[in-house]
């Protein structure tokens, strides 16, 4: 009788000490996988790659959304509109890239606007890897109808262009909010973002108008062509001088461009501030590029290349490895001088 209680503690300690050691081993795995999957998830969300591109409800700036969602980027597609913005969204569904791109509103020339959107940014996605500021605006009005009748885009015709177009201070304000600070205003505002990512790039989308020979004042030649003293300071100043010979009527009297001048010098001014960021912002690959001539809304698709065409610049210049080229003008694909 001794003996067989003997032997049944013995076998009841051996079971509690194998469910013990079973229930100990269960933790252990349940911890490990537990540990290996958020190891994992996290390595995965830190390797996520996140585009920001600027007006891009259509044309140029929806293709590079297209593009750069094709290469597993997450893009979030911005537009002023809301309703032409979802639409877009929903354009890109057809080609099964819904899961790479969302929307949100933004008004680049808004600081309230730019305020509430980096604010969705930081919250859900923590960082930013790539700014492609494409939002622009050409800074007249027209008659489309007539200026494509008079041979609107086409060499040698230029010169009837100009008595089909209405450019006035106001159009010309609202041109250099939008092309030029609203791209320096996001630039500053997403910065932070920009720093916490592994490859922080920022394309800024110009134009071949934008270049200096296209610029008749020698003042601003001067001050834009002296990289090595160049500052915000200076560009801003240069746009106020232009915006007050505007107001007073002395464009012409002052040398400044006097057909798209608004556009010449919101561009102009964007090549020289992208020029000051890559010197400021080393670890940065920050360039400017002309996607050629496009055929979309703003030129009344008055241009030769396609859409699909025009975005693989800016596309090309998002994706650069980093130690890629920094602080030059881009033609297409091709490095031009400023």
């Amino acid at each position: 009788m001794i003996l067989e209680l003997w032997y049944l503690r013995i076998v009841g300690r051996a079971h509690q000490f194998i469910t013990f050691w079973l229930f100990i081993q269960i933790i252990n795995w349940i911890l490990f996988y537990t540990s290996f999957t958020f190891s994992t998830t996290s390595m995965a969300e830190a390797s996520k790659r996140y585009a920001v591109v600027t007006g891009a409800n259509k044309g140029i700036g929806l293709e590079i959304c297209k593009q750069l969602a094709s290469k597993g980027i997450m893009v979030v597609l911005t537009a002023r509109d809301v309703k032409r913005g979802l639409e877009a969204v929903e354009n890109l569904k057809e080609v099964g890239l819904s899961d790479r791109v969302v929307f949100h509103q933004l008004d680049v020339a808004d600081p309230a606007s730019v305020a509430s959107f980096v604010e969705f940014i930081e919250t859900e996605f923590g960082k930013l890897d790539i700014l492609v500021n494409n939002a622009g605006i050409i800074g007249f009005e027209s008659d489309g109808e007539a200026l494509l009748a008079a041979g609107f885009g086409k060499p040698g015709a230029q010169s009837n262009w100009g008595s089909l177009i209405t450019q006035t201070p106001e159009l010309s304000e609202q041109c250099l909010q939008t092309n030029y600070y609203g791209a320096k205003r996001m630039c500053k505002s997403l910065l932070h973002l920009l720093q916490r990512s592994d490859s922080p790039t920022i394309v800024n989308v110009s134009s071949s108008m934008g270049k200096l020979k296209n610029v008749s004042n020698e003042w601003v030649k001067s001050v834009f062509s002296d990289v090595e003293n160049l500052t915000e300071e200076k560009v801003d100043e240069v746009l106020s001088q232009y915006m007050k010979d505007f107001r007073e009527g002395s464009l012409e009297e002052k040398g400044w461009p006097l057909f798209l001048s608004a556009y010449i010098l919101s561009k102009a001014a964007m090549n020289a501030y992208t020029r000051i960021l890559a010197k400021k912002y080393p670890k940065f690959i920050i360039n400017c590029v002309c996607p050629g001539f496009v055929k979309t809304d703003i030129n009344y698709n008055a241009g030769i290349s396609s859409v699909e065409e025009g975005a693989e610049g800016p596309v090309r210049l998002a994706l650069l490895p980093n130690g890629g080229p920094s602080g030059l003008f881009f033609i297409r694909k091709e490095e031009s001088e400023f």
